[in-house]
């Protein structure tokens, strides 16, 4: 169970039922009372948490102006093999030595960027087969349509920083009549995890990066952007890989942490104050 403080009140914890979480909201006690803690909690849940649960939607939480996406594993359902991919570019045994310096992902694109160029040429066509491939089985992510509907409806903005090519960005919004403004690609450098698109971003809307979240499936390219830029962060983690104890240690942690898409909006509510 992991709490995340929502004010000196009132707590969220976060529990791991198999493959589901599940938010649970827990207020403080008086110690002092004599009445037992068991039915103290069940004659004031009405009242107390009530009252609790009201006092943090307003002005103690922080406001929150604009969503930045991720695309691909985030928007998207997965459809590229990104381990497939780096083992194609690196080859076998380059790739087990980097991974396993670097727990939170291979930054593919950072490894092959001091390459010469007929080599980089080279990487960069076998990445674009595989993202080719993965456009091919291009799938709208359960949740995101209505995750963004919900969002206009309180007209948050909402961004998009991925490293995949523009005409990919393209093809996701023409397809799924969904639109992000900014929406940058690996065209725009630099790339994530760098903080510099999700900054240029902040500075299009002119929103400090702490009136912004960046919701995104990897610690290495999306968290890492988010907490380099000053913004919140939330990671979505579908089949609980991040628990793993090898990820216990990275730089990065996100400020929250989702299993899927449906769960963002009502996690926002809880924690922020949603107003454009």
């Amino acid at each position: 169970m992991q709490f995340q403080q929502l004010s000196t009140a009132t707590s969220v914890a976060t529990v791991t039922h198999h493959h589901h979480q599940t938010l649970l909201f827990t207020t403080a006690t008086n110690s002092s009372s004599s009445m037992p803690l068991f039915f103290s909690s069940i004659v004031s849940r009405t009242a107390s948490t009530r009252s609790l649960l009201m006092s943090t939607s307003h002005s103690a939480k922080t406001r929150l102006r604009g969503v930045v996406f991720d695309m691909d594993g985030t928007l998207t359902v997965p459809a590229i093999d990104f381990a497939a991919m780096y083992r194609a570019v690196l080859g076998e045994h380059e790739y087990n030595r980097i991974k396993a310096q670097n727990p939170s992902g291979i930054d593919i694109l950072h490894e092959i960027e001091n390459w010469t160029p007929q080599k980089q040429r080279k990487a960069f066509e076998t990445i674009a087969d595989y993202e080719r491939q993965g456009l091919d089985r291009l799938q709208i992510m359960p949740g995101a349509a209505e995750l963004c509907d919900r969002l206009d409806s309180k007209k948050i903005r909402r961004g998009l920083i991925t490293r995949n090519v523009k005409s990919a960005v393209d093809l996701f919004q023409e397809r799924f009549g969904i639109t992000f403004s900014p929406a940058l690609s690996r065209e725009f450098r630099p790339y994530k995890p760098d903080p510099g698109p999700l900054l240029h971003i902040c500075s299009v809307w002119d929103v400090p990066p702490n009136e912004v979240i960046m919701v995104g499936d990897s610690l290495k390219d999306d968290v890492a952007c988010g907490k380099r830029a000053g913004a919140h962060t939330c990671l979505l983690d579908q089949t609980g890989r991040y628990d793993s104890p090898e990820y216990a240690n990275v730089e990065h942690k996100p400020d929250l942490k989702v299993t899927s898409l449906a769960e963002v909006y009502s996690i926002l509510e809880v924690n922020f104050d949603l107003s454009p």
